[in-house]
């Protein structure tokens, strides 16, 4: 039987079993580990984040073989920046690409603007550092989750923000430029939809969660980015050509989004070869895909295993 690993914010389908019985455990962590993302290297390798809602000591940790994690990049740089700048701040979005380079979009903090940090996991040595500094990051920003794309150099991060103004972030991993698009559009910013999860309605600072753009991925053609709010009922997708060209106005970008299919709440998400969007529907319980005619299914709900 093949497994289907799950965490939080993101979903891995090696096999999408549609009963309850047919789920295999492969890894489980206590509570001082709580999984943010996971990433796969080109070599099986498992890196994950460890999520920071939780005040996790790591950062970043390589899951071993054995179920084990251990800090990584380095004890250093798992842990919280220290005085000369190695160490991670916060973070969800993680990415291994085809070269082994893995990606963590660490987010802003106090003193420390948000930024990209590269790290190869073949020599064991720091790729490199993008800061995503004002005004694309603003102080209301929350870097959520990255897409990233080897083909164009280029590298998409939802930026979750306040709601208002949530927004795309297109970084050029050639020059360092990052640009801010689609700010404030009807396919980055919540609906309003109460966000229920058992029977309970998640407040955020108070008041009904409602939350802007979250799950992002890019095909593996590099061809589509599909991305939507946390709080919407539509995937979306746009051309990575149309993100990446500059010239387009943010009316002309507008124009080019297409409504992918319909979805319910959701976290994190991949997609396939063939165009299936698998994301975690959390007020569900579930892991559900939406398919290239627009449907909807959910492909593994269970309350006990999936919370």
């Amino acid at each position: 039987m093949k497994r289907l690993i799950t965490a939080a914010g993101l979903c891995v389908a090696l096999a999408l079993p549609a009963a309850a019985g047919n789920l295999e455990t492969y890894l489980s962590f206590d509570k001082s580990m709580p999984p943010g993302n996971l990433a796969i290297g080109p070599d099986g390798r498992m890196f994950m984040s460890v999520h920071e809602f939780y005040g996790p000591e790591l950062r970043v940790v390589e899951v071993n073989k054995d179920g084990t994690t251990t800090p990584y990049p380095t004890e250093n740089w798992a842990r919280a920046p220290q005085e000369d700048g190695d160490g991670l701040n916060g973070v969800l979005g993680l990415r291994a690409d085809r070269d082994g380079i893995l990606w963590m979009l660490d987010g802003q903090g106090d003193n420390q603007t948000g930024r990209i940090v590269a790290w190869d996991t073949k020599s064991e040595r720091l790729h490199g550092i993008f800061y995503i500094g004002a005004p694309v990051s603003r102080p209301t920003s929350f870097l959520n989750d990255l897409a990233v794309d080897r083909d164009h150099e280029a590298i998409y991060i939802s930026d979750t923000g306040d709601g208002q103004n949530s927004a795309l972030i297109v970084v050029d991993l050639e020059t360092g430029r990052a640009r801010r698009v689609l700010v404030g559009s009807a396919f980055t910013t919540p609906e309003d939809t109460p966000m229920v999860i058992d029977g309970r309605e998640i407040l955020l600072g108070g008041n009904p969660a409602k939350i802007g753009v979250n799950p992002i991925t890019v095909d593996p053609t590099n061809t589509w980015v599909y991305f939507a709010p946390m709080t919407a009922s539509s995937m979306y997708r746009v051309r990575t050509t149309d993100l990446l060209d500059e010239a387009l106005s943010e009316e002309e970008l507008v124009d080019r989004v297409e409504r992918y299919g319909d979805k319910p709440i959701s976290d994190g998400s991949t997609v396939d070869t063939g165009g299936n969007v698998y994301i975690t529907a959390m007020t569900d319980n579930a892991i559900g895909v939406t398919r290239p005619d627009g449907s909807y299914e959910v492909l593994f709900q269970y309350d006990e295993d999936l919370p």
